[in-house]
């Protein structure tokens, strides 16, 4: 219309996605108010990315770049392929695809196994690639029966929310840590890179079933299904397989379909067992492609670049044979408090010589160049174990951060120059509270933060204010600054959001939510309780508390104590010290004494003359401290 201005949204030429505008012209539920619109800036930068990738695409075509699947063959990433090996190839030269990994919160941690696959997907992020990782909240409710003789035991909702709070933020902060090795060694962070960590339950709990088996349920056959080795086994030599297992892999391939038809994510990477769920997810997703009834939303397949693709990693073993990053049938974790830094570190020191080059490449994001090198350094003297070193610093950097793993490479050297062979967990000698403090003077992120997982009695989440709760939590410094955080909605519940205090049913099964923190009543917070005995709290976005309440005759039975515990506090702490300085001691809360040089210089006195008082004493040194104390105590009274 002339003489009407547009808004600089609408200038230019826009490109819209056609299954989203054919939905909302046909009243779905993809319409009204979901909608977003997108602004030139963005669509600047998506046009720049795609030539960006054109280009890219060129000059491997040419040679002139090394292309990226080569290289994941080439450090031994690739096992089974699912699809043509060329296919997959083109198609990565070709097309900016997405992939993905798969993790079922089924345990409280992730252990080093969990990195093989995910590996590949950190070099497809670092290259531009679009990398997913998928947290199975819904599948993990059944369990994956693959290489399974025994049905795996059902976990409660409690354990299966605190498996997932746990998993998902270890996740976000390994991604953290890649983010910072990929800048360390080199790699330029472009707009075009996408990560997402996402959890199925997001879909499968407004899914409903009748819709699963109408687009799915009809093309897949039985007879394929029953042949897999997986089912064969577990029905003739274990205790069987239920239905529930049985449709693990629609599961699981409905999971990449979502994801297929939504994200892009055309490619999953999976651990070595896990070729027949991918070959399966592949077959799901041409089932729901071809079974889409409306011909407006249905996804073309012009070529077999369409199709969805996959690979396993190789099973982990070492030169003996055994399975790899297992221990007498014990994960090597990667929470610091399972297995601590200090441990894991020397986990990969302790690794054959014959396997450290084959662990740099699948484990690191070093060049096959520096490789080379550090085995080259490695072999004229293995005694200094240079090759070792640098392998247990990546992981460990990937794990838990790059201060943390300059800080443990210290401590490891100087713990065996001096030739002591002792083995020590770290954090062994901090107090129990120390786990749940975040460290002072330092901001607390994924890689400091405090231990997760704790246990409180029932007297203080029930019978105490959110305040006290806080504090109790090692998330407030005292229970005034736990009410000032309540108070100011600076903390967070685990809750679903939009309910008051008094009506909250807790988090959707299997979601991590959270809500706001509020002043509510000490009867409420029971509404908060996952299983009647799990509560989640959160304050800022990486220090979190998954707290499972305990009787108090248990809580007292497990030696433990609490921020603010009756009895347990610093008053208490200081009086004690006050009273051993009046019994005569001259050390009290951290302020030196001169005990020792006391009694040396006693000593050489009494060496020249021992009936002689000596000539020198520090009278003034009990009333320095004594006065220090009766300070500290008027600052807590």
């Amino acid at each position: 219309m002339a003489g009407t201005s547009r808004p600089a949204f609408l200038l230019g030429k826009a490109r819209v996605c056609q299954r989203c505008l054919r939905a909302q012209a046909r009243g779905s539920a993809l319409s009204q108010g979901q909608g977003r619109l997108i602004h030139l800036s963005v669509l600047a930068k998506r046009e720049k990315a795609a030539k960006a990738w054109e280009d890219y695409s060129k000059e491997i075509e040419a040679g002139t770049r090394p292309h990226l699947w080569d290289m994941l063959e080439e450090r031994g990433y690739i096992k089974d392929i699912a699809g043509q090996r060329d296919v997959v190839r083109e198609l990565m030269r070709q097309r900016r695809i997405g992939a993905y990994v798969g993790i079922d919160p089924t345990a409280s941690s992730l252990h080093v196994g969990h990195l093989l696959p995910l590996m590949p997907l950190f070099w497809m992020y670092m290259h531009g690639y679009g990398a997913t990782t998928l947290i199975g909240g819904a599948t993990a409710k059944i369990g994956d029966p693959t290489d399974r003789l025994k049905t795996r035991e059902k976990m409660d909702r409690a354990t299966m929310t605190m498996n997932m709070t746990k998993v998902h933020y270890q996740l976000k902060k390994i991604w953290m840590n890649v983010e910072t090795q990929a800048t360390r060694h080199g790699y330029k962070k472009e707009w075009a890179w996408k990560r997402a960590i996402v959890n199925n339950n997001a879909w499968w709990n407004a899914l409903p079933m009748l819709e699963v088996l109408r687009r799915i349920g009809t093309s897949m056959r039985i007879g394929p299904m029953l042949s897999r080795d997986t089912v064969k086994r577990k029905m003739t030599e274990g205790d069987g397989v239920s239905f529930a297992e049985f449709s693990y892999p629609l599961m699981q391939g409905w999971d990449w379909w979502h994801m297929f038809s939504s994200m892009n994510v055309q490619m999953q990477i999976g651990g070595s067992d896990q070729y027949g769920n991918i070959l399966s997810g592949i077959e799901t997703i041409k089932a729901a492609r071809s079974s889409e009834p409306d011909p407006d939303l249905k996804l073309a397949r012009n070529s077999e670049y369409d199709d969805p693709v996959g690979f396993t990693v190789p099973l982990m073993t070492d030169s003996s044979g055994a399975k790899f990053g297992k221990s007498a049938g014990n994960a090597v974790w990667l929470d610091p408090f399972q297995t601590s830094a200090f441990d894991l570190y020397g986990y990969f020191m302790r690794r054959p010589d014959a396997d450290v080059e084959r662990l740099l490449k699948l484990f690191t994001f070093l060049p096959a160049e520096k490789t080379q090198q550090l085995m080259e350094e490695h072999n004229a003297d293995p005694s200094q174990r240079v090759a070792h070193h640098a392998l247990a610093f990546e992981v460990t950097t990937l794990a838990h951060g790059f201060e943390v793993a300059r800080e443990t490479q210290a401590e490891h050297r100087a713990m065996y120059s001096k030739g002591s062979g002792q083995v020590r967990t770290a954090r062994a000698d901090q107090p129990q509270e120390a786990e749940y403090t975040p460290q002072e003077g330092r901001p607390t992120t994924l890689n400091n933060a405090p231990r997760i997982d704790m246990i409180l009695p029932e007297s203080v989440v029930l019978g105490k204010s959110i305040g006290r709760i806080l504090f109790a939590a090692g998330l407030a410094t005292s229970a005034a600054d736990g009410h000032r955080l309540a108070m100011q909605q600076g903390a967070y519940v685990g809750a679903a959001p939009g309910q008051k205090a008094g009506t909250n049913k807790g988090m959707l099964l299997g979601q991590l939510q959270f809500t706001p923190v509020k002043a509510w009543f000490p009867e409420d917070t029971k509404n908060f309780l996952i299983d009647g005995k799990l509560l989640i709290l959160r304050k800022g976005k990486h220090n979190i508390r998954a707290i499972e309440m305990v009787s108090d005759e248990e809580f007292e039975a497990s030696g433990r104590t609490y921020p603010g515990q009756p009895y347990t506090g610093k008053v208490r702490m200081l009086n004690e010290k006050l009273k051993e300085l009046k019994a005569g001691k001259t050390e009290a809360d951290g302020i030196t004494a001169r005990d020792d040089f006391d009694k040396a210089f006693d000593t050489a006195i009494e060496g020249e003359d021992s009936e002689a008082e000596p000539s020198i004493v520090f009278p003034e040194e009990k009333t320095r401290q004594q006065v220090a104390l009766e300070e500290k105590l008027k600052k807590h009274s």
